[in-house]
């Protein structure tokens, strides 16, 4: 049969491939929208089968069909609609297209439970037997007739996921391809539901899953397990919300003696014992729940909750030693070979592959259920001894990875109070810098000292740098696979996501950036750029090569594409959390380990950053921040030994002298993005509005930081006195101000020596004799702000004509009507290749012109529009090798050839 598969999820997935194994032609997926980057996995197993793919966030508006919707539908020739899991409203137009109609999967025994969350009511009931119905489609909810029903007995303590694991997944797949098959053979169905037993309840949400303690200890262990995990049953105690996990009514043998845990309603209460938390119906019968969270999110065992903080040195006590016992029975039954598993058994060396893996966290989860275990916690810990460690500092909610104490400096400011870590950032942990030397970072809104920021040494960096090293060579981030540290990442940038408005208060705080700027771009394309990167870890590859076969032999060559190892970086103050990010996450993506060195005066994002990291679960020792000087940091890292690589953004003078110091110690990979003097040219057959309004945004955006800043103008003979006209106009309506007013164009410059060095570069071009046709001061007000300046009759001889402002200076020159090669000639005369722009509407002089231009980026009729998929770097003394896009890759990566013989 043609068949279009409607809904979502694993389970939604694996009911697609099943009905394509039992030869149906799948013509059509419809699944819910990609969310923060991710396609749902339906999706993309229908799009590797290459079968069409359609992601609409909704099918109606206004309680209509969408039309569009409906035609793409219609085209598909669909004879059945199968929806295994779908949480979208679909519109009857949809339902009763098909000759055979639409069959939907439903976690219960309909009539019973109808609605989202049947399998919560199912438990919370306390049914006995639970299950699962397919019916055909109608406009009721869940009321449609019967096509076929399986049911299973619900044990005494499932919760949601060990009921849906153990027989609705499993078995739902296959009740679903038998349902298609029963169609196909004409022989389904169509059983009307009866309405006596009909339930429909609500879906459970956190606000409405708060216990009542005025029943039975059954009906509350029904309550708890219904609501495990989501959303989680809960109370009031202690002055806290407490989420309750893992309820058994099997209390045979229990004391209640312990310390008791008053709650508010109850008729008894609650005694933590070294089993767990006894709790206590209106019967004055027991129940226990073993883990317990707290309002901060921590998950806790149960028998801890009056003990506070775990210790360093891991004991464990009764209930984890009986856990350990079952996770060792676990191990044993995955690993049949094995005698005996002991401490020192390597799950890897005794033979598991990936899909044991796989089995060994499921089962471990349903072991400790509300625990939250992954892949890579397998491969971060391959041996018991060890395994058991992490797991029960999961189980204490002390992962090892999350914890770190951080000395916060606390601002309110932006409507929200912002903490930031202020000291190095080395292994893990946040540590004073050797001799507790700081600095001041500066606030350029009022010249303000924000706080003061540990200050590296050279000691400091030896340590960063061995701490990257044991990190990459000995270290979980090593051990586990590409794809799990795409995961990583991924999860990173959801991090970044979440402190979005912080991280966007912190650079406008630090670096002046305006807010509304900094939320899309400084932050906003670091967190984009994670998600790309992330997606590059698993799809890192070689190739194989035909060679000479060494006859009367054979051989066969391959490549391999390896981490060099510890890497450094060194980012500018201009965008401190995007070039950080465009650098950090070609690294990691490739699977190296860092050492970040963020520029003096902007270090309060990376060293938040570096936090995230943490949260995000990246390995310690896997990237380091050291905030310093770069005659001492920056210095170090070029000349370690130890460090393989240095990615730097920053002038060309630098980056000589770190290219020199990189040949020197260890002959270093390095890439360099340096200084810019990126010419503009605007024809007179340009869209002249979209010529200003892009020039005005190539001199000025970011306050005119902008590495890629339009440093040189060249404007058509016969448009430019409009042309300049136009943008004095628009220069005069800019309004300079709080970079976190909303309405605020042109925040301040970084710090008060680039202040300085802008009204120099000034004074240059009016002493050359240049046109300051607008600005060229500083505004008479606190705080580190420039005018939008505007320069005219700029001749190529000028300093001006040849040297980057890197601030809002527009320097604009004439060419000649209809002299495009000599204004080509001059463009390019300089010495720096990173950027350039044009604007006609003549697209053989677009090409002619970009194909001339010596840069390695070239705008045509747009400027400053870059993207995370696209190459970035410059050409000349602009540097070499690319930021972003998959050439980024290259820089973090080494060659290996493998020949065999045989």
């Amino acid at each position: 049969m043609k068949i279009a598969v409607i809904g979502q999820s694993l389970f939604g997935q694996e009911v697609y491939c099943h009905l394509r194994k039992e030869g149906h032609e799948v013509v059509g997926v419809f699944t819910v929208p990609d969310k923060d980057g991710k396609a749902d996995p339906l999706g993309l197993e229908a799009e590797k089968d290459g079968v069409p793919v359609f992601k609409y966030s909704r099918w109606r508006a206004k309680g209509q069909a969408l039309p569009d919707v409906v035609a793409k539908y219609q085209a598909l020739g669909a004879e059945l609609n199968v929806l295994p899991f779908c949480s979208q409203f679909i519109p009857m137009e949809i339902i009763s297209a098909p000759r055979h109609g639409s069959i939907i999967y439903h976690p219960s025994l309909l009539p019973r439970h109808r609605g989202a969350s049947a399998i919560n009511w199912t438990l919370i009931h306390g049914d006995k037997k639970g299950g699962f119905s397919i019916f055909w489609a109608d406009d009721g909810l869940d009321t449609g007739d019967l096509l076929l029903q399986k049911e299973c007995e619900v044990l005494p303590d499932d919760t949601v996921s060990t009921l849906y694991n153990r027989f609705l997944f499993p078995e739902g797949i296959k009740g679903m391809v038998q349902a298609v098959r029963l169609i196909a053979e004409g022989k389904a169905p169509r059983l009307p539901q009866p309405e006596e037993g009909a339930t429909y309840e609500g879906i459970q949400k956190k606000e409405t899953a708060k216990i009542n303690w005025d029943q039975p200890a059954e009906a509350i262990h029904n309550w708890i397990r219904g609501n495990d995990k989501v959303p989680g049953a809960w109370t009031e105690a202690c002055e806290q919300k407490l989420t309750f996990f893992n309820s058994t009514l099997n209390t045979s043998g229990l004391v209640p003696e312990g310390d008791a845990l008053p709650i508010p309603g109850a008729h008894r209460p609650g005694v933590v014992t070294k089993a767990g938390l006894i709790l206590f119906g209106n019967d004055d019968k027991m129940l226990l729940v073993k883990n317990i969270q707290l309002e901060d999110g921590k998950m806790i065992l149960a028998s801890n909750f009056f003990k506070g903080a775990a210790s360093s040195v891991l004991e464990l006590t009764e209930a984890e030693l009986v856990t350990a016992e079952a996770v060792r029975s676990v191990w044993q039954r995955i690993l049949p070979k094995v005698l005996e598993v002991e401490d020192s058994t390597d799950f890897f060396k005794s033979g598991a592959a990936s899909v044991d893996v796989v089995r060994l966290v499921e089962e471990v989860k349903e072991l400790c259920d509300g625990l939250e275990l992954e892949n890579e916690d397998v491969y971060m810990a391959s041996t018991f001894g060890d395994f058991i460690q992490l797991l029960v500092r999961k189980l204490r909610g002390d992962d090892e990875e999350g914890e770190c104490s951080i000395d916060y400096v606390e601002m309110a400011v932006n409507k929200r109070t912002v903490r930031m870590p202020h000291q190095l950032f080395i292994g893990g942990e946040f540590v004073d810098a050797e001799g507790a030397k700081t600095s001041e970072t500066i606030n350029p809104t009022d010249g303000s000292v924000i706080c003061q920021v540990s200050l590296a040494q050279v000691t400091d960096v030896d340590k960063a740098v061995a701490a990257a090293k044991d990190a990459f060579e000995n270290g979980r981030w090593g051990k586990i696979s590409a794809r799990d540290r795409g995961r990583l990442m991924y999860r990173l940038a959801d991090l970044m996501e979440q402190h979005q408005e912080e991280l966007a208060t912190i650079e406008a705080l630090d670096a002046g950036a305006v807010y509304t700027l900094a939320l899309k771009t400084h932050v906003g394309m670091s967190i984009q750029t994670f998600r790309y990167f992330a997606g590059w870890c698993d799809k890192i590859q070689g190739s194989t090569i035909p060679i000479n076969q060494a006859r009367p032999n054979r051989n066969l060559t391959l490549t391999r594409k390896e981490p060099v190892g510890v890497c450094g970086i060194i980012i500018p103050w201009n965008y401190p959390l995007m070039m950080l990010s465009w650098k950090t996450a070609a690294c990691l993506a490739a699977g190296n380990t860092v050492v970040i060195k963020p520029a003096q005066v902007t270090p309060l994002t990376a060293l938040k950053f570096a936090e995230l990291t943490l949260k995000a679960g990246i390995p310690k020792g896997v990237v380091n921040v050291l905030p310093g000087s770069g005659s001492l940091v920056g210095q170090r890292l070029s000349d370690h030994p130890d460090v393989r690589k240095i990615g730097f953004t920053g002038s060309t003078e630098v980056g000589k002298h770190i290219m020199k110091s990189c040949a020197i110690s260890n002959v270093k990979k390095v890439s360099l993005e340096l200084g810019g003097k990126s010419p503009l040219i605007i024809f007179a057959d340009c869209d002249l509005n979209k010529a200003v309004q892009m020039g005005m945004s190539s001199v000025f955006f970011n306050k005119g930081e902008n590495c890629i800043a339009a440093g040189r103008l060249f404007v058509e003979d016969s448009i430019h006195d409009e042309f300049v006209r136009r943008v004095v106009k628009e220069v005069r309506k800019m309004k300079v101000g709080n970079p976190l007013d909303r309405d605020t164009d042109h925040g301040p410059q970084n710090h008060h020596a680039h202040l300085v060095k802008l009204m120099e570069y000034c004074q240059h071009g009016v002493k050359e004799g240049a046109t300051l046709v607008c600005g060229g001061n500083q505004v008479p007000r606190p705080g580190f702000f420039f005018e939008p300046t505007v320069f005219t009759d700029v001749e190529d001889h000028m300093f001006i004509a040849k040297e980057e402002s890197f601030g809002p200076v527009m320097i604009i020159s004439r060419f000649a009507d209809g002299d495009l090669d000599a204004v080509l000639s001059r463009a390019n005369a300089t010495e720096f290749g990173l950027a350039s722009g044009v604007f006609t509407r003549d697209i053989n002089k677009a090409l002619y012109v970009s194909d001339k231009l010596q840069a390695g980026t070239v705008f045509v009729n747009t400027y400053n529009k870059t993207d995370v998929a696209a190459p970035f770097g410059g050409f000349k003394q602009s540097g070499f090798g690319k930021d972003l896009g998959e050439a980024a890759l290259n820089e973090y990566l080494r060659v290996k050839t493998v020949t065999f013989e045989y």
